[in-house]
């Protein structure tokens, strides 16, 4: 086995045989490092990641992770919130590429005044409030290696372009303020990054203020499992002052040291792909967007298709606003020639003719024309189906609860639900509300949101439907956990709602031999239907409840009538109606 293939994946149990064939070795030199460490293994016997771990470490290997965070990988590739540009490319066609860095964090916690630290230009004061008010793209040098940083309005919007289908980020760089400490935001845009399962390197800006206490920003990281290296931990920290400017060139070293474990690479030798930040109608050059070149190069005059949009490249600029010929992976740079303006998040493609891209975009909006409105996101009702067909291994949950003495009890229990199959995966926990945040999160990472003894905001419900999120929530613990478990062996029944359709007013009661009495009612609103399901209503009471048995037009039966027409209305097993009764129309719809 070559150098470059000395990183191997090992699952949670292997046989020494599958060890020895994975790292191309004998069986016998497995078994004897075996013995070395005081296992006694034969060659077909199991054992755990961590002494396989250790045995190829000592025969010179390095361990990635194990075949479950494989395994999630390789599911978050095939569905929409993650677009893996690269995994069609040949090993010789690649090569290395500049690594695309997020910058999130609180507001207010110096994330804009860090990357103008880092470019030496002065954003912050050109925008409203010194908050950054648009995404823009940055490439920096350092060491003769290029760092490619992206700047969001905040990890809402990062989360909007994975819940579009776009994962244009490799590391996360999270800023917390020395002063400040860990806040809310700041959890929040921990969870997104994670969620996206990228690299976090920690910034602790505002060092040189006078209340910074980096020990006690240390011990609340801690609390969020971001353990620090200087602690033990895994997580890299560099100290800053942005507005005095230290701490920036330690950064960017960090910033390479994770580019050297990670290897990223692109093949710059093929027609460009990559995803829109931004776009935006000007006034006399008319729609540009800022394209990030994720592989291949984009070239001036380049045929190209994003989403609904197609165009030519006219022209092209690079960050600094000096107009480029051509474009490799990882750069950013503000395109002319849209032939409409582009949402952010959409996959940018060059084609090979303008008729194709032309007829690929009008492909592609006659497709979202067809779709229904409400996307088909991930359902606790469908989880088991999904498992079935292998298009998930884990059932991704956000948390709500009322106060924190529910949640341990609730997490302990979910946990212990699924097998190794099929699992539970808690992307963020927390009490409160369901908030609109939760919902965006959820959408990007086809997760159901759970909420005990919550409710959630207006706004949440409003997006919630538009994404297709599914939101359950409980009052007792026992059902919430019942309804999980349920949901992971495929026995969890449907969850219906009664919609109302129409409503009719009683205004004379007949009687007819062999029917019984027949209600005499004008349709006031909405549209009744033979064989929905009625209520009876006297006032505020509820008389009855059964279906519509008969609806008649004069002498002909019919299926419907709509508002302002009169109808007989004939109910199964109810005759005392009365004129002034509504009777009540409705149908139940699978939640």
């Amino acid at each position: 086995m070559s150098q470059q293939n000395k990183n191997i994946v090992i699952p949670e149990t292997i046989t020494v045989r599958e060890l020895a064939d994975l790292m191309e070795a004998s069986p016998i030199s497995v078994i004897k490092e075996l013995m070395a460490n005081g296992v006694m293994a034969n060659i077909n016997q199991t054992i755990d990641f961590d002494t396989a771990a250790i045995v190829a470490e000592e025969m010179g290997f390095t361990v990635r992770e194990t075949e479950e965070e494989v395994s999630e990988e390789h599911e978050e590739a095939a569905t929409p919130t993650k677009r893996d540009l690269y995994a069609d490319e040949r090993e010789e066609d690649l090569q290395p590429r500049p690594p695309i860095v997020t910058v999130l964090g609180h507001v207010d916690h110096g994330k804009t005044t860090l990357l103008d630290a880092i470019r030496k230009t002065r954003v912050t004061e050109e925008e409203h409030g010194g908050i950054t008010q648009h995404t823009g793209a940055y490439q920096v040098e350092r060491q003769g290696r290029k760092i490619t940083f992206i700047d969001t309005p905040g990890h809402e919007a990062f989360t909007a372009m994975r819940a579009r289908g776009a994962q244009v980020t490799d590391i996360a760089i999270l800023v917390i303020a020395a002063n400040d400490g860990v806040m809310p935001q700041t959890k929040e845009a921990l969870d997104h990054a994670r969620a996206a399962q990228v690299p976090v390197i920690v910034v602790l800006n505002k060092i040189d203020v006078e209340n910074a206490n980096p020990d006690r920003v240390m011990q609340q990281m801690a609390e969020v499992d971001l353990v620090p290296e200087d602690w033990g931990g895994d997580t890299i920290v560099v100290p800053t002052s942005a507005k005095q400017g230290v701490g920036i060139d330690t950064l960017l070293d960090m910033i390479l040291l994770v580019v050297d474990m990670s290897n990223f690479r692109a093949n710059p030798d093929r027609p460009a792909v990559g995803t829109i930040l931004e776009a935006t109608l000007d006034r006399t050059r008319g729609p540009m967007a800022t394209v990030l070149v994720q592989n291949g190069c984009l070239h001036s005059g380049d045929n190209f298709v994003a989403g609904k949009v197609s165009g030519r490249v006219r022209a092209m600029f690079n960050d600094q606003g000096k107009r480029i010929e051509e474009a490799p992976p990882s750069t950013p740079v503000q395109v002319l020639g849209f032939n409409g303006i582009p949402e952010a998040g959409e996959l940018f493609e060059v084609m090979p003719t303008e008729r194709k891209a032309r007829s690929r975009a009008e492909a592609e909006a006659s497709r979202r024309a067809d779709l229904t409105k409400r996307p088909q996101r991930m359902t606790l009702q469908d989880i088991y189906a999904r498992f079935q067909a292998g298009q998930v291994q884990k059932l991704n949950i956000i948390l709500k609860v009322d106060v924190q003495g529910s949640l341990e009890p609730i997490v302990n229990s979910l946990q212990q639900l699924g097998d190794e199959n099929l699992r539970v995966k808690i992307l963020r926990k927390g009490t409160g509300n369901i908030s609109e945040t939760d919902i965006m999160l959820a959408a990007a990472s086809n997760a159901i949101v759970i909420g005990f003894n919550v409710e959630g905001d207006i706004s949440a419900h409003t997006v919630a439907e538009k994404e297709g999120v599914d939101i359950r929530t409980y009052k007792v613990i026992y059902q919430l956990v019942d309804d999980v478990e349920k949901a992971l062996t495929g026995m969890l029944e449907p969850v219906y709602q009664d919609v109302t359709i129409g409503r009719a007013e009683v205004q004379e009661v007949f009687h007819i031999r062999g029917r019984g009495n027949i209600a005499g009612c004008m349709v006031r609103e909405g549209k009744i239907t033979r064989g929905a399901f009625a209520r009876v209503w006297r006032g505020e009471q509820e008389l009855h409840s059964s279906t519509i048995s008969s609806l008649r037009r004069f002498k002909d039966d019919v299926r419907e009538v709509a508002t302002g027409y009169e109808c007989g209305i004939g109910l199964e097993g109810f005759e005392a109606l009365q004129p002034g009764d509504i009777i009540e129309a409705f149908i139940q719809e699978q939640v």
